[in-house]
C-alpha cells in the first residue's frame, strides 16, 4: 500500500476478498483499488497461488465468469514491479503486490503470504 495509507495491516482473507472482488473496502472504509501484475508473470502466479489458492488458469476462468455476468471487473493491470509500485504510491487506497526486493519508502508492506 502507499506509505500515505492509514492501513497498516491486512489479513490473508482480506487480501483474497479484495483481489477476488468479494469485498471492495479497506479496514478504514475507503474503496480498495487492487492492482495486478501481467498474466503469466512469476510474481502474479505466486501471489494467487499463496493468497487465493488458485493457479493462473483457475483465475482466468474465475474472472471470465464474473466479467461475462457483469458482476465485477478484474483489478487494473500494471506492467511490472516499478509500475505497480508507482501506481500504489500515488493512491492511498491502492494495493498491489511486488517482489520483496522492489519495496522502498514509497510503499509499505501490509501483508506477507
Amino acid at each position: 500500500m502507499s506509505a500515505k495509507s492509514d492501513t497498516n495491516a491486512l489479513s490473508k482473507a482480506q487480501v483474497a476478498q479484495i483481489y477476488m472482488a468479494k469485498s471492495d473496502a479497506l479496514p478504514d472504509g475507503k474503496l480498495a483499488r487492487p492492482i495486478d501484475q501481467p498474466e503469466g508473470t512469476a510474481v502474479r502466479n505466486e501471489f494467487y497461488q499463496k493468497v487465493v489458492g488458485k493457479d493462473a488458469a483457475q483465475m482466468k476462468a474465475y474472472w471470465s465468469q464474473l466479467v461475462f455476468t457483469g458482476k465485477a471487473q478484474p483489478p487494473r493491470v500494471e506492467s511490472g514491479d516499478a509500475a505497480v509500485k508507482q501506481a500504489v504510491a500515488a493512491n492511498a487506497s491502492a494495493l498491489g503486490y511486488i517482489n520483496e526486493n522492489a519495496v522502498d519508502g514509497s510503499v509499505k508492506v501490509v501483508f506477507r503470504p
